[in-house]
C-alpha cells in the first residue's frame, strides 16, 4: 500500500537516516522523497510502500507525529521538477486555468476553512487562494509566487494585444438595464446576459454561449458589484466549478480586487465593493 506522508524532522545530521533505518526495520520501503528546507526544521514528504493492512495510525507511529498521512497512488511518484514544468506549460497554454492547475500542483484538498492552510498568490490585482490540510512550506510559497508572476505577465500581454471579435453578433453593443437586484444585457430586447445580486451578496452570473468572450460578463460583474454597494452590501461572492477558466480573466479585466479560492471541486470568488461607486438604479 502506498502512503504520501509529510513530517518535520530536526535540522541536524542523521535525522533522515534514523527515519530511513526505522522504515527498513519495519519492512517499509521509501519510494519517493522531497525535501523542503527550513531554518530550524526540515519538512520531508515521503512516499512509503507499507504492508497492505497498515493504517494511518501505524504510519504515524513509524514516522513520529507526521504533519499529514494519506493513501496515494503511483502518480505520487512522478518526478517533482517534471510536475512543475508540466504545470508551467499548462499555464502558458491557458493562463486562465491557473487556479485549477495550482490547486492540483500543490495537492490542495477540500475541507472546512478552519482545518485548512491557505496559500495566497497574486495574479495582477486578483488574489488566488489554494488550501489543504498540510501546511504549505516556504519553498512551495516561493514556487507558487513564481508561477503566479508568470501567469500575470502572460495575461497582461494578452490584454495588451486583443484579437478581433468575429463571433456571432459582432459589432452589436448590448444595452445594460437594471431592475431591482438584477442587471440584464439586452440585444434587440432579448437578454443575452444576466447578473443577480442576493441579499447575502451571492451573485449569479450567466452569459449566453454565443455572446461569451465579448466583455459582457466583465461588464455585468462590475455592474453587479456597484449594484451591491448601492444596496448596502460590502462584499459579493461568486461560486462556480473549479475548472471554470473564465473567472480569472473576467475579474482581472473588471479591474476589481478579488480573492479566488480553490477547495476541491469548488471555486469561490469574493470581491469587496465598499470602495466602488454605487450603481444608480
Amino acid at each position: 500500500m502506498l502512503w504520501r506522508v509529510r513530517t518535520t524532522l530536526p535540522d541536524r545530521p542523521g535525522a533522515l537516516a534514523a527515519l530511513a533505518t526505522a522504515c527498513g526495520e519495519a519492512g517499509v520501503n521509501i519510494l519517493g522523497l522531497q525535501i523542503f528546507p527550513g531554518v530550524e526544521a526540515v519538512t520531508d514528504e515521503l512516499v512509503l510502500s507499507t504492508p497492505d493492512d497498515w493504517t494511518e495510525a501505524e504510519v504515524a507511529t513509524l514516522v513520529g507525529q507526521p504533519i499529514s498521512a494519506a493513501p496515494c497512488t503511483e502518480a505520487a511518484l512522478l518526478d517533482q521538477p517534471t510536475r512543475y514544468v508540466q504545470a508551467a506549460r499548462a499555464m502558458l497554454t491557458s493562463p486562465a486555468s491557473f487556479p485549477e492547475v495550482a490547486a492540483r500542483l500543490f495537492d490542495a484538498e477540500a475541507g472546512a476553512a478552519d482545518e485548512q492552510d491557505v496559500m495566497s498568490l497574486m495574479v495582477g490585482e486578483v488574489q488566488v487562494q489554494v488550501s489543504r490540510g498540510a501546511p504549505f512550506t516556504a519553498t512551495e510559497h516561493a514556487r507558487g509566487t513564481a508561477l503566479a508572476d508568470l501567469v500575470s505577465d502572460v495575461l497582461a500581454r494578452d490584454h495588451a494585444t486583443p484579437t478581433p471579435d468575429r463571433r456571432m453578433g459582432g459589432g452589436v453593443a448590448p444595452e445594460y438595464v437594471v431592475s431591482g437586484a438584477m442587471v440584464s444585457a439586452l440585444v434587440n430586447g432579448a437578454a443575452v446576459g444576466l447578473a443577480t445580486v442576493a441579499l447575502d451578496g451571492e451573485v449569479t452570473l450567466r452569459v449566453d454561449a454565443a455572446w461569451q468572450r465579448r466583455g459582457i460578463g466583465t461588464r455585468l460583474l462590475v455592474d453587479a458589484a456597484r449594484l451591491a454597494n448601492s444596496r448596502g452590501i460590502e462584499e459579493i461572492v461568486l461560486t462556480t466549478r473549479a475548472d471554470n477558466q473564465a473567472v480569472l480573466p473576467m475579474v482581472m479585466a473588471a479591474g476589481l480586487r478579488g480573492r479566488i479560492r480553490m477547495a476541491g471541486s469548488t471555486l469561490t470568488v469574493r470581491i469587496g465593493v465598499r470602495d466602488l461607486k454605487p450603481l444608480q438604479v
